[in-house]
């Protein structure tokens, strides 16, 4: 089965993550199958607008923690030490590209984001040219408390600095309303009325010439790009793989194998675990 569904519906196409029995979590195949997706949208010259969402409860929950934490031993995201940065980067840095095919899409593209779109899948959220979430959705980067950074670096292009400062310094998530009053989204909306917020939105757009929509994007992605996009991409990819292979990186790898990595990822997130003394903060010393 595959983990991203592409269907055309009039001048819409319709990409859709795929594995909702894991959040739409993201292993090996999902970034090629969502690159694959895309350039199939932008192959065909019916196609106008994109509308990017989920299968499930969620939106996109990040990396396979089960794949890449919980599995004992080493894998593309975790190598013995000493490790080789470089060939972290370009795993990782494959990654972003592939992310980034929906940043690089001749189509403008819809994120419609529901449940979650937290650490890794709010990179693929980001990285859409418009976000329309539900109200009780939830968007953030958690990892950044332990064991990662977000390698497109959206954040900041989309906030500025002091406002993905408090996002990227805290690990916090925040809900649509909140997405929406700082700027991170264009729209949030009750649940029930994300589905037809899309379609309104995405109607409209595919009414305009498809030559025309591929300029104003062009136009205003160069914007972006001339502030070093690709630069701050390249650094952050590399702060990425070192996070996961600092000492408290492969600190949290090991508290993920010996207790779960819903665990490790709930003591990340509410500050109990010391990753510099692999221990428990409430523990006796």
């Amino acid at each position: 089965m595959s983990k991203v569904l592409y269907e055309k519906d009039g001048r819409i196409a319709r990409i859709t993550l795929n594995r909702p029995d894991v959040m739409n979590a993201i292993d090996m195949d999902i970034p090629h199958e969502l690159a694959a997706c895309v350039a199939k949208a932008n192959s065909d010259e019916g196609v106008h607008v994109i509308v990017l969402g989920g299968n499930g409860p969620a939106f996109c929950a990040g990396y396979d923690l089960m794949a890449y934490a919980e599995t004992e031993g080493s894998n593309p995201g975790v190598q013995e030490m000493p490790w080789d940065p470089m060939k972290d980067y370009a795993f990782m840095k494959q990654n972003t590209d592939l992310f980034m095919s929906l940043w690089r899409s001749y189509r403008p593209v819809i994120a419609k984001v529901h449940g979650h779109a937290v650490a890794g899948g709010s990179d693929i959220a980001l990285c859409s040219d418009l976000i329309v979430m539900a109200e009780d959705a939830h968007i953030g980067y958690m990892p950044v408390r332990v064991w990662g950074c977000p390698t497109t670096a959206m954040w900041v292009y989309r906030l500025g600095a002091e406002r993905a400062k408090r996002m990227l310094l805290t690990g916090d998530k925040i809900d649509g309303n909140e997405a929406e009053r700082i700027g991170l989204i264009h729209k949030a909306v009750p649940s029930e009325h994300l589905d037809a917020e899309v379609e309104r939105l995405a109607e409209r757009m595919a009414g305009i010439p498809v030559n025309q929509l591929m300029m104003q994007k062009l136009m205003i992605n160069q914007a972006i790009e001339s502030m070093g996009l690709h630069q701050t991409q390249m650094i952050a990819t590399l702060f990425d793989g070192i996070t996961r292979h600092s000492p408290e990186g492969m600190n949290f790898k090991q508290r993920a194998e010996d207790v779960s990595w819903k665990q490790a990822v709930r003591e990340r997130d509410q500050g109990t675990f010391d990753w510099t003394a692999n221990r428990s903060m409430n523990a006796p010393l």
